[in-house]
């Protein structure tokens, strides 16, 4: 049961406000875990950190947080398998049971026994966790992990996340917070992207125009003016197709560096035709995920695109590394062409761009960006003291603490939400 401050008053009429109120407090300075598992599915990773309370904005001058210990684990093989199958409409018909799988399972046998896998996994993570940062479960005020997307259609009012945070609880014997979307989704929102709250509470600054770019399976933006309303948004794919691409043809998880992608030639009539997809002319509030950008999506345009093409006799033929030079390239132009009207609305402000997510590790994707955004200075959010992979995990340790203290962590203006509410439901361990 989640109650505000007011709530606890009334259910509890023997305390009074200001004892209730100091319930809430209790839990501002503790310990929280963050965790994070995103569309790229590329594995899980989780945080120990510590935001302290009374401290400004502005995580490089004021350190309002502590990051006191992390990890990062690959999914087990035959969970990403499944929770892959999962994030595609109809793709678990694909999959053949192995032992202590059910045969002939439907679409929410695989959605049960992958919740399960995954809260198994997970508080394996954290208990691992635990253990190499020499910290007792009993020092933790919560856990905030967002699950697994695996269908997330605002359009229709709701989003998939799959775990159980019962299993997470009672094997890690730490509160579990998730279900951090459908709050806002009952309001109206697109509930996505959820980070940005998070953004303005630790990197704004009064006198800079920052945007961070998120570039995990999903690029989304969050624009933090020097006055005014923050706004986020997601934008388009980056590693869920450019990672798709390289595992199908080197079968590697990743592109390292970007250095197979610069190896190649940028189709530019290819790049045309996939920026001609729907999503990308959509005005915000807005967010996507693999229901839209996905390989078979891919395949088919450049299907379409080589029949429409094989009539021209000055052709040219184009190798797999040409079509991942391609898509760095429409990861960088579907962003920066929606991050560049808000730099043209405060021209008298240089502008900043932090990065963060797997994507800040591409080398070459970051000298695209720098390309197509020449007035600006691209950079990682290292430069703001958080490293880029850790982001989106610390993120859900501050949602987790603002459900446990009764705050809000929507922002209206980014969701399209009517209201600011509490994200997130609470498993007490």
């Amino acid at each position: 049961m989640n109650l505000c401050s007011d709530e606890i008053a009334t259910v509890l009429p023997e305390f009074d406000s200001d004892l209730s109120a100091s319930l809430f407090e209790s839990f501002d300075d503790g310990l929280y875990i963050g965790m994070m598992s995103g569309t790229s599915l590329d594995g899980m990773d989780a945080v120990i950190c510590q935001f302290n309370s009374g401290s400004g904005k502005n995580i490089r001058n004021d350190k309002p947080l502590t990051l006191i210990a992390t990890i990062s684990q690959d999914f087990p093989a035959r969970l990403r398998e499944i929770l892959l199958a999962l994030t595609l409409p109809n793709g678990t018909q694909s999959l053949t049971a192995q032992e202590n799988e059910p045969n002939h399972a439907s679409e929410l046998d695989w959605f049960g026994l992958a919740s399960l896998r995954y809260s198994e996994f997970a508080s394996e993570v954290v208990n691992k966790l635990l253990e190499q940062a020499n910290i007792s479960a009993e020092d933790i005020l919560a856990i905030g992990c967002h699950g697994q997307t695996v269908r997330h259609r605002p359009n229709f009012g709701f989003s998939l996340q799959l775990i159980d945070a019962s299993i997470i609880a009672e094997r890690t014997k730490i509160s579990v917070v998730s279900d951090f979307r459908r709050r806002d989704l009952a309001v109206g929102g697109q509930g996505a992207p959820l980070v940005p709250a998070f953004h303005d509470a630790l990197f704004a600054q009064k006198d800079k125009l920052q945007i961070l770019l998120n570039l995990g399976g999903i690029a989304n933006i969050t624009v933090l003016p020097p006055n005014g309303d923050v706004v986020g948004f997601d934008t388009g794919p980056a590693n869920i197709l450019i990672d798709a691409w390289v595992q199908k043809h080197l079968g590697k998880s990743y592109d390292k560096d970007g250095a197979w992608a610069k190896s190649g030639q940028i189709i530019e009539p290819l790049l045309e035709q996939l920026l001609t997809q729907p999503f990308f002319a959509k005005t915000f509030p807005k967010s996507t995920g693999r229901e839209e950008f996905n390989l078979d999506w891919l395949e088919d345009e450049i299907s379409r695109f080589v029949k429409n093409n094989a009539a021209e006799d000055n052709s040219e033929p184009f190798s797999p590394a040409d079509i991942q030079a391609t898509l760095v390239e429409l990861t960088v132009k579907s962003s920066s062409a929606q991050i560049l009207p808000f730099i043209e609305k405060h021209p008298d402000n240089q502008a900043f761009i932090y990065v963060c997510g797997g994507g800040a590790l591409n080398g070459y994707l970051l000298q695209r960006l720098q390309a197509n955004l020449p007035n600006c200075e691209v950079l990682t959010t290292e430069a703001l003291g958080l490293a880029p992979t850790w982001v989106e995990a610390v993120a859900f340790a501050w949602l987790a603490k603002q459900t446990m203290m009764g705050e809000t962590s929507n922002l209206p203006a980014v969701t399209g939400a009517d209201k600011k509410v509490v994200l997130g439901q609470v498993c007490f361990a």
